[in-house]
């Protein structure tokens, strides 16, 4: 059965009080060099329907209406896992493949803040 991951994370403009915890346990292990960290949420939900566009609007709306505040965060991004990926080391390369896409779109997300930023001084 297809399983459709959901990623949500703090609005970019928003303090994210968990992940401020979190740069402040690196600071304090010694790591200064990680820091900016924010803390999201991954969703993952099985269907026994087949993928299709409305399955996939479906879970837009689901994911704005219920797994997102629309207030506080953001639907980063929603991505379909490959069939058969049902063992940990399976999934664990899935779990690789969608954590670098979440990456490049994090840093998408952030370049374009930056870029933003900048435009703005």
């Amino acid at each position: 059965m297809p399983k459709i991951v959901v990623i949500v994370m703090p609005k970019q403009e928003l303090l994210d009080p968990q992940g401020k915890a979190v740069a402040g346990a690196l600071s304090r292990l010694g790591k200064d060099h990680l820091h900016d960290v924010r803390v999201g949420k991954r969703f993952e939900i099985t269907t026994d329907r087949e993928v299709t566009a409305e399955l996939m609007e479906e879970i837009s709306q689901v994911a704005d209406e219920l797994l997102a505040n629309g207030v506080i965060e953001d639907v980063i991004s929603i991505d379909v896992l490959p069939d058969g990926t049902e063992s940990a080391e399976e999934a664990d390369e899935v779990d690789d493949a969608v954590a670098t896409d979440t990456e490049a779109s994090l840093a998408s997300v952030i370049a374009a803040e930056v870029q933003s930023k900048g435009s703005a001084s």
